[in-house]
């Protein structure tokens, strides 16, 4: 594995050499895509050759995955065309720290391991242009803010601590989100984005549900990620069996393929 890029011309590079990105990309593609626009995540990237690469790591910088038992911050992003070469990958020196708490999400590409997809934890569905939304006149339409972070993280399946609060923070204070408010300026329904582009979490509260709201919601983030180039993408708890329905009334289809996913942790960390 090289040193991690740090030239604009380089990423820049790697960003159009992964387009156009078939699905099996959009998680490493989102990454690049946040990297070359401020690098909000503070993310660095790592191939395992240049200019000719078959392996892209996206990783947090040290100084950001400061703490070791962080599974949220500390995630890595992986585009591999071989089952081999992701192999390889991990056991590289410096690749990967061992050392602390990570998840690793990515995907191989279907033809890589010539093996049927495996079960995951998430669904992801996709829509190549967003579609129309009911429109609304209340509540007040609006984006999250960082006192919502809160909220979120007690409604979050993967929430409900201090280090899940941290990261939703950070997805609200950096990435683009949407929400509708109740006449006391309180979040009925919302949706964020993650740093790789894709769309969640996403909730509506219990007594606001069966009115529409996430269905506008979804479709006004999607169409606001496509502006800025993201795939139509987003990530679906596998037992959010509601969501999936609604995603999927809306055009998007569910897609599914071989992809490495790991989780290692060290000490007595909580398992999500």
């Amino acid at each position: 594995v090289t040193d991690p890029c740090q030239g604009v011309s380089i990423l820049s590079n790697v960003e159009t050499s992964l387009t156009p990105t078939p699905p099996c990309l959009w998680q490493v593609y989102g990454t690049v895509m946040t990297i070359n626009r401020g690098n909000p995540a503070a993310q660095e990237v790592l191939v395992d050759s240049w200019p000719e690469f078959k392996v892209v790591l996206t990783r947090p910088r040290r100084e950001v995955a400061s703490d070791v038992s962080d599974l949220y911050t500390n995630t890595y992003i992986v585009y591999c065309r071989d089952l081999g070469d992701h192999q390889a990958l991990l056991a590289s020196a410096g690749a990967v720290n061992w050392g602390q708490s990570f998840c690793i999400l990515g995907n191989l590409c279907p033809k890589a391991s010539g093996r049927a997809p495996q079960q995951l934890n998430i669904y992801v569905l996709f829509g190549s242009t967003p579609g129309s939304h009911p429109t609304m006149t209340a509540p007040k339409l609006s984006s999250l803010d960082v006192s919502h972070a809160d909220l979120l993280n007690e409604t979050w399946s993967f929430g409900g601590n201090e280090k899940s609060r941290k990261y939703l923070a950070t997805l609200i204070r950096h990435f683009p989100s949407i929400c509708l408010l109740d006449a006391a300026g309180h979040p009925v329904s919302w949706i964020a984005s993650y740093p790789f582009g894709a769309m969640g979490p996403g909730y509506t509260l219990h007594e606001h549900r069966r009115r529409g709201y996430m269905v506008m919601l979804i479709n006004l983030l999607a169409k606001r990620l496509h502006a800025l180039g993201y795939p139509s993408y987003g990530l679906v708890d596998v037992e959010n069996y509601s969501m999936q329905r609604l995603q999927e009334s809306q055009g998007f289809q569910h897609h599914c393929w071989p992809r490495p996913r790991a989780w290692h942790q060290t000490g007595l960390c909580p398992i999500l």
